[in-house]
């Protein structure tokens, strides 16, 4: 698993993690991306409005736009992102520590 803290240092910070969770916070600008990485099942909590293009492990493309104060649950996946609006992105994820591996088919979330 490649993980985004690690991948993408200046654009993910850890804020709390214990045995069962991890909670990631997540900014960045209008035209940054960030490198391929995995989440677990996680739940996204959207803290700003944004645009973003995402890239499943498999090459699918998707474009997304998200309001602040949306809540979604997030299947494991493989992905990278592009910031393709005018303002930035700040989310906070929730990444459950069950083991289970990224589905290769999953639905892509922010990021």
């Amino acid at each position: 698993m490649t993980d985004p803290t690690t991948t993408d240092p200046d654009k993910y910070e850890v804020i709390f993690e214990n045995d069962r969770v991890r909670v990631l916070e997540y900014r960045d600008e209008p035209g940054q991306k960030t490198s391929p990485h995995d989440h677990p099942d996680s739940l996204m909590y959207t803290l700003s409005s944004f645009r973003r293009r995402l890239i499943g492990g498999s090459g699918e493309r998707r474009d997304v736009a998200l309001e602040r104060g949306e809540v979604r649950w997030l299947d494991a996946q493989t992905h990278s992102g592009e910031n393709i609006g005018s303002t930035p992105t700040h989310v906070l994820f929730v990444e459950l520590k069950e083991s289970r591996e990224p589905a290769s088919g999953g639905t892509l979330g922010p990021s």
